[in-house]
């Protein structure tokens, strides 16, 4: 083995994943205090209203998600090859891509807000407040937005300890200001969406002051580098690539929730019952696939295929044996969880009918996430952007076939076999992978 390959150890591995891991642990923290603050103004409408109004603002910044994702693989790719100052200009391509996504939904609130109410139409008092939220929160777009590229930039560069400390100040910001201005204060709703907006433009600050052994260079604001045009367009196609995929595969989850809703209210809830041990599983096993994006990205850099391979072989390991343990632990724990969960007894019941469907996405679906991160990684996007079309074509079409012949088992049939698909696809395309790596052709 090369000194580059033993270069990439287990614990290099771990000092990655880690603090993803833990950053993405207090992520449902904040929405229960944002609920239960409000909770405690003693009435049912304001409760609705910030879980609507968060769903639709979030929904509007997770649609630029791809800038984390595509940041990552392009810096990885330039440390690995030693162009440290093509890493910084692609750290203000990201902050300025932020910024101006950010702007574009400033501008187009209005409409973008009124079609989000069509689709999830709520009463009145509800959708007043939930305006009334949105309307506070939507300032903080730029922000938001530009911390994923920083996120992806910090990844890049394997600090992942900076994206937690960013993660529990933003985090514990919003939750200490929440109880401030909703409970104390009494500002109800806006106290809510001022918490989070102060959280998110102070988060930024922190982002840019984490940065900033990059802005002490020269190349963060020369134009020239910047705005070249070859790596703008390099940017706007990988991350189009991304977004693409992504939408895909939210439609594959959409679709699961809209089927399952037509077997009647208890199906539809033990679904999303079940939704809630597939988000944990993803939430718990992203840093692995993370640690696969920057390191592969650096390995692709370096056209190094014997980095590439052990960078994948260790981040994988250690993925799967989460997965495992977290499958041992739904097993076991399942039901309890459940009962936690959900206090009808028929959807209890419903759930656990479905729970064994459950326990095999994670074993199932583990080949997709770390692909996922490789091909990140790789910027390989159009592969991903390409495979996510006929994974979700196979989806459709085993659903099409499934769901009428055995109802919500069908339906559940079908998911797993997209997450199959996905990964089965992904790993057909590797070797093209490896190959381009070999040949510097990345």
């Amino acid at each position: 083995m090369s000194a580059e390959a033993e270069a990439i150890t287990h614990r290099r591995v771990l000092n990655i994943a880690i603090p993803i891991v833990i950053s993405n642990a207090t992520v449902p923290i904040l929405g229960a205090v944002d609920t239960g603050v409000v909770g405690q103004m003693g009435l049912a409408a304001p409760i609705g209203a910030v879980g609507i109004g968060a769903i639709i603002i979030s929904s509007l910044y997770w649609f630029f998600g791809f800038l984390r994702m595509g940041t990552t693989g392009l810096v990885g790719q330039a440390l690995g090859a030693g162009r440290q100052a093509e890493a910084v200009a692609i750290l203000s391509r990201a902050i300025l891509a932020g910024a101006l996504g950010g702007a574009l939904i400033l501008l187009l609130q209005v409409p973008l807000f009124w079609a989000a109410f069509r689709l999830s139409p709520a009463s009145d008092e509800v959708e007043a407040m939930a305006r009334s939220y949105m309307a506070i929160r939507v300032w903080s777009a730029p922000a938001a937005i530009a911390i994923f590229g920083v996120t992806g930039w910090l990844i890049a560069q394997e600090r992942t300890r900076g994206v937690l400390v960013l993660q529990l100040w933003m985090n514990g910001l919003n939750i200490g200001l929440d109880l401030w201005f909703v409970l104390g204060l009494g500002w109800g709703v806006e106290g809510v969406a001022f918490a989070t907006f102060l959280a998110e433009w102070s988060g930024l600050a922190l982002a840019l002051w984490l940065c900033r052994d990059a802005f002490r260079t020269p190349w963060w604001r020369d134009p020239d580098r910047v705005f070249d045009g070859a790596r703008l367009l390099r940017m706007l196609a990988v991350n189009a690539d991304i977004m693409i995929r992504s939408l895909l595969l939210m439609s594959i989850f959409v679709s699961f929730l809209f089927v399952g809703a037509r077997f009647g209210d208890v199906t539809l809830a033990a679904n999303q019952v079940l939704l809630q041990f597939i988000e944990i599983t993803a939430y718990a096993l992203d840093g692995f696939a993370f640690a696969a994006e920057a390191l592969v990205g650096q390995a692709v850099g370096a056209a190094s295929v014997a980095r590439l391979r052990r960078s994948i072989r260790i981040a994988t390991l250690w993925s799967l044996a989460g997965t495992v343990v977290l499958t041992l632990v739904f097993a076991g724990a399942g039901g309890a969880i459940i009962d936690l969960m959900a206090k009808a007894p028929e959807v209890q019941a419903e759930a656990r009918a479905y729970l064994p469907w459950m326990l095999a996405v994670p074993l199932l679906g583990i080949a997709s996430w770390m692909f996922d991160g490789i091909f990140i990684g790789a910027t390989r996007t159009a592969d991903m952007r390409n495979m996510a079309v006929l994974s979700t074509a196979i989806y459709v079409l085993a659903a099409l076939l499934l769901v009428p012949a055995w109802g919500n088992h069908g339906l559940w049939a079908a998911f797993l076999i997209s997450f199959v698909a996905r990964g089965l696809t992904l790993a057909a395309r590797y070797p093209a992978l490896e190959r381009a790596t070999a040949a510097g052709a990345l």
